[in-house]
């Protein structure tokens, strides 16, 4: 096997210390994703024992999906778009009634190169962060690029906020 490019190894080392701040407070993960299509879960689970802190993802990329697997409602959908702060916000805590993690994250944007708007152009993302008996947070970022670094970014930016989100539960 190749080493892996340092795009690969920031990911690879930002998964392995959420791992080991999820395994210090003996809680267990679980992600939905929309414009990064599993890479999340993928990052998270490159880190071997992530079965140890690591429940489940769901990708859920259509509007159907994200109501039949996490619950998100079709009214919610319908008035604020996939891509906005009130999808997250019912993604993430659809992740958290529907699996048995502590921590959960949720993402949903657009990563081009089309379905951008004046309201929503390319490079939005939304993310929420929530762990159980907490509030959700959620942040709304724009990133340049192309659709591969559109998405490096979300996962990137995913990552760090669990860390974070590890650091204020202390």
């Amino acid at each position: 096997m190749s080493s892996p490019n340092p795009t690969q190894r920031n990911l690879y080392d930002l998964a392995t210390r959420v791992g080991g701040a999820l395994r210090a407070r003996k809680q267990i993960l679980a992600v939905a994703e929309s414009c990064t299509g599993g890479w999340i879960a993928k990052s998270v689970t490159d880190i071997p024992g992530s079965s140890g802190w690591f429940d489940r993802g769901f990708v859920t990329y259509s509007n159907t999906a994200k109501a039949d697997l996490l619950g998100v409602r079709e009214a919610t959908l319908a008035r604020h778009g996939a891509v906005s702060a009130e999808v997250v916000a019912e993604m993430v805590a659809g992740v958290l009634e529907r699996s048995r993690a502590d921590v959960a994250l949720a993402v949903s944007g657009v990563a081009g190169p089309d379905g951008g708007t004046a309201d929503k152009p390319v490079g939005t993302v939304y993310l929420a962060w929530a762990a159980r008996g907490k509030p959700v947070r959620i942040v709304r970022q724009h990133f340049d690029g192309d659709r591969d670094a559109v998405r490096l970014a979300t996962v990137a930016t995913a990552l760090h906020g669990l860390l974070d989100e590890c650091a204020r539960r202390e």
